[in-house]
């Protein structure tokens, strides 16, 4: 690949309009627009995601060029997140994409949100350590929950999924119920810190050895909550300290019995994590940990490149560049992509 090469990568998934450019696998600029209109709903509102994205795509992208001082000219592809994600925030960065990059005249590059969330362990932090394959990456978000085994850039195995929600709406579900405001994933992270985490104890849902399930654990948080609302009206106030940290040990613990089914069925030790619940204070520390109890070696992303972003957009269009896996332009979005 030439020195010159440079790569604008766009997400627009969900509710974050992204842009950021890549060269030699180092991220000149990361910009991302964060929607607030959806706090006031408690969740995302797909037609109000997709018409933020309209508003927000144009000077996102025009901040991540002048960030990385560059000249739209000086690209060398567009990456874009093709799926999966809301249909109609898609088809805003989807549309553009394929604009610019036939204005341009340069490849179009096609990007599997959740493949990033994983590849995003490549972009070059000046550490050298990225993992070394085969891997096992967990993708938790608030959109999905799996376990895969990456045998290489672009050779990746679902081991395990979630069969009905996501660990991050588990946790955003749960801090709805305590009267949290969304999102409310890292809220329960904060207080969970300043509680008994044995205090009270929820049931782990069970399915197959890597497989999840977290709709049973938030009717069992609600029904719990309802219970005790009713002996005591301030009960939450009194106990919502422990009440998260008791909630996120089970998540946690639950995460972590998935993995280590995993090891056991694979025999991997090397262990990466990505998605928006990867920030999650009690994961990283559950993580840390496993490295000294069971010799793994953990890889968990910088807190930018947790969260949805383009920068982990843009190494994949950088790792698909390089092996000229280009798109034609009658590529369309699609909102339930497959690994």
């Amino acid at each position: 690949m030439q020195n010159n090469t440079y790569i604008l990568g766009i997400e627009s998934s969900c509710d974050d309009t992204a842009a950021a450019v890549i060269h030699n696998s180092k991220i000149c600029s990361n910009v991302v627009a964060t929607q607030k209109i959806h706090e006031e709903y408690g969740g995302v509102v797909p037609e109000l995601a997709s018409r933020a994205h309209q508003q927000n795509i144009v000077p996102v992208i025009h901040q991540a060029l002048r960030e990385a001082n560059i000249d739209k000219k000086q690209l060398s592809a567009i990456a874009f997140t093709r799926g999966p994600g809301l249909m109609g925030s898609l088809l805003v960065g989807t549309s553009f994409a394929k604009s610019l990059a036939m204005g341009l005249d340069i490849p179009l590059i096609d990007v599997n949100h959740m493949q990033a969330h994983i590849l995003a362990h490549f972009i070059d932090n000046g550490d050298n350590r990225m993992p070394q394959f085969p891997f096992l990456a967990m993708t938790i978000s608030g959109g999905h929950t799996q376990i895969v085994k990456v045998s290489s850039h672009f050779d990746m195995q679902i081991l395990g999924e979630t069969i009905d929600d996501a660990v991050g709406e588990a946790f955003d579900k749960s801090a709805k119920i305590l009267g949290l405001p969304y999102p409310g994933g890292p809220l329960i992270d904060k207080y969970a810190q300043l509680g008994d985490p044995k205090r009270f104890q929820f049931t782990k849902p069970k399915v197959g050895p890597m497989d999840f399930s977290f709709s049973g654990l938030k009717t069992a948080v609600l029904y719990f909550i309802q219970r005790e609302v009713k002996e005591n009206p301030n009960f939450i106030k009194e106990n919502l300290e422990d009440i998260c940290a008791s909630l996120q040990y089970t998540i946690v613990s639950y995460l972590m019995d998935k993995l280590k089914n995993a090891v056991k069925h694979t025999g991997i030790k090397e262990i990466a994590i990505g998605g928006g619940v990867s920030a999650n204070s009690g994961i990283r520390k559950a993580l840390g940990e496993a490295e000294s109890k069971y010799g793994w070696k953990t890889h968990i992303p910088k807190f930018e490149y947790c969260t949805d972003n383009a920068a982990m957009i843009a190494i994949v269009g950088e790792l698909k560049y390089k092996e000229a896996q280009f798109s034609t332009l009658d590529i369309s979005a699609k909102a339930r992509l497959k690994l």
